[in-house]
């Protein structure tokens, strides 16, 4: 008797892992959830996020490290593993400067424990998370997957781009169906703490300023493709469905971003305006100015032509409406109302 088909999310309490996973059980998927549940931000988040699909009776979730081959076995063993989408990582470019082990652990050997099991049980189609950190220092805009990408500035962005290599050696020598996702800035409600947007938030509500890593040039400020997360998980969605068979070897990367860079100072006053309305009272930041960090890029601006031409889909999610949704959340999630405050 033939095992039911399941889709095995890895890095599945996280944010963008969690948000999949809920959309594939809305669409009466199978989804087996994979999470070390590690301390990089606070695991309350991913308990509150999994809160919200571990009682779903077509999810299993599994504490498990995906850098621990031997157990990751076992779900392929034990299950017929369809469709893989690998979002377990190590995340953040500044991070990787402090901690570089535990970005070779989860990044690399991990990834290579993914591909491995994929090689021995063949399935349908491998998505994995790449980065447009890869992109580096690239000048030319908007950033296009024929670009040179072989000069990262961060470690996080060599393992990812690692990823890249890896997956189409293994394409090319076992012929795996293999689909890596540059995502340009990802966010939105239940995002995580380490990001930009998230961070400032918080700060505000410690009264501690913002530190702004751009100098205070506004003339030639940094700027972000940012995406939202419901334009991100649409876009895995139909990936999925659209395995490189037709390919030699069976490999792509697509980028996924908004493809509407805005400049970091615009961010913040959208920001601003987005937690005023939501909280019903004026927010302003302090902001101290501070020289580009080690390993952070002066731009990201996705092109997502390819990304269009194979699923009929762009993101569109203004960044207003983007920081809008998260700002709601937030107050909802941490209960902060201005009689509380």
């Amino acid at each position: 008797m033939m095992k039911e088909e399941k889709y095995l999310v890895t890095g599945a309490a996280g944010f963008i892992g969690f948000n999949l996973s809920k959309r594939l059980l809305s669409e009466g998927k199978n989804v087996i959830g994979v999470d070390n549940l590690n301390d990089y931000y606070d695991v309350n988040l991913k308990h509150e996020r999994l809160s919200h699909i571990k009682h779903h009776p077509n999810f299993e979730f599994l504490k498990i490290d995906i850098a621990n081959k031997s157990d990751m076995e076992e779900i392929f063993k034990n299950n017929n593993i369809v469709n893989v989408i690998n979002l377990a990582a190590q995340a953040g470019v500044r991070y990787s400067i402090e901690n570089p082990d535990v970005y070779i652990n989860s990044n690399i050997i991990g990834f290579y424990n993914i591909l491995e099991l994929c090689r021995h049980y063949p399935v349908n189609h491998l998505v994995y998370a790449s980065s447009s950190s890869v992109y580096g220092a690239n000048k030319k805009i908007p950033f296009e997957e024929t670009d040179f990408v072989d000069n990262p500035v961060s470690l996080y962005a060599a393992t990812k781009k690692s990823n890249e290599l890896m997956a189409h050696t293994y394409s090319h020598l076992y012929k795996i169906p293999s689909t890596g996702l540059r995502f340009f800035t990802v966010y939105g409600p239940m995002g995580r703490p380490d990001m930009a947007y998230f961070s400032f938030t918080d700060k505000y509500f410690r009264n501690e300023a913002i530190k702004i890593f751009n100098n205070g040039d506004f003339e030639n400020d940094l700027y972000r493709d940012f995406t939202y997360i419901d334009d991100i998980v649409e876009g895995i969605i139909r990936v999925i469905d659209k395995p490189p068979r037709d390919l030699e070897p069976m490999y792509r990367v697509l980028n996924i971003g908004n493809n509407n860079p805005v400049k970091l100072m615009e961010f913040i006053n959208t920001l601003e305006k987005s937690l005023s309305k939501a909280f019903g009272k004026e927010i302003f930041f302090k902001k101290e100015f501070e020289p580009i960090k080690k390993g952070d890029v002066y731009r990201t601006y996705a092109s997502i032509d390819k990304l269009d031409s194979l699923i009929g889909f762009k993101p569109m999610t203004s960044i207003s409406k983007g920081l809008m949704e998260f700002s709601k959340w937030y107050f909802e999630f941490y209960d902060k109302s201005r009689d509380k405050i």
